[in-house]
């Protein structure tokens, strides 16, 4: 592993197992969890490959499942990976540190038709390296294939940095949002929700 992420620095202990419960506890209960897995399904062909990077507890990459899509999600915190294997044991999910991402160590050769960064992965990765992890994902990801990231504004990354960072990692942006219900974008929101697309 590298640098210390902002998720082990900025956050209580037990907090991944605190939150991987809480999302068990919204999912008994009914709740819709299922909003960033709807938009990126709604820019991909069926049976799609995605990458779920910074998958937390696999929420978003089992929806993704749900619908038909082969999911691979890699995050740092080995207690939520190890919450995702619980939950969706169907679905590959590796410890792994986004900077140094190389999925051909797991058996990943191809590269995959998507990837999706929710839940403000970006926010939480270790301090400058955000263009670092943006380069790694845009490496993972076949031409033309699309890169949906979103994270809270105002929290410390801007997103001019944001989009200097994805031009640097030879991304293109296509779309913004302010929320991943495609609301439309605006200046003052506090969430925004990016479609990049690797060239082809």
């Amino acid at each position: 592993m590298g640098r210390q992420t902002r998720w082990v620095t900025e956050t209580a202990s037990g907090h991944a197992q605190r939150m991987a419960d809480r999302f068990r506890q919204m999912a008994a209960a009914g709740h819709d969890l299922a909003g960033e897995a709807r938009t990126l399904d709604a820019m991909i062909a069926p049976g799609s490959t995605v990458l779920d990077a910074g998958c937390g507890s696999g929420r978003v990459g089992a929806a993704l499942a749900e619908r038909g899509h082969t999911v691979l999600g890699v995050d740092a915190d080995a207690t939520l990976i190890e919450a995702a294997r619980q939950d969706f044991p169907d679905i590959e999910w590796v410890v792994g540190d986004l900077t140094e991402l190389d999925l051909r160590a797991h058996g990943q050769p191809r590269l995959f038709d998507a990837a999706i960064l929710a839940g403000n992965v970006m926010l939480y990765l270790a301090p400058d390296t955000e263009a670092e992890v943006l380069c790694q994902v845009a490496a993972h990801v076949r031409p033309d294939g699309p890169v949906v990231v979103g994270f809270g504004t105002g929290r410390g990354y801007d997103l001019s940095d944001f989009d200097a960072h994805a031009a640097g990692a030879g991304l293109v942006l296509e779309h913004r949002f302010a929320t991943w219900d495609l609301r439309p974008w605006r200046e003052d929101a506090d969430f925004a929700v990016t479609v990049l697309r690797r060239p082809a």
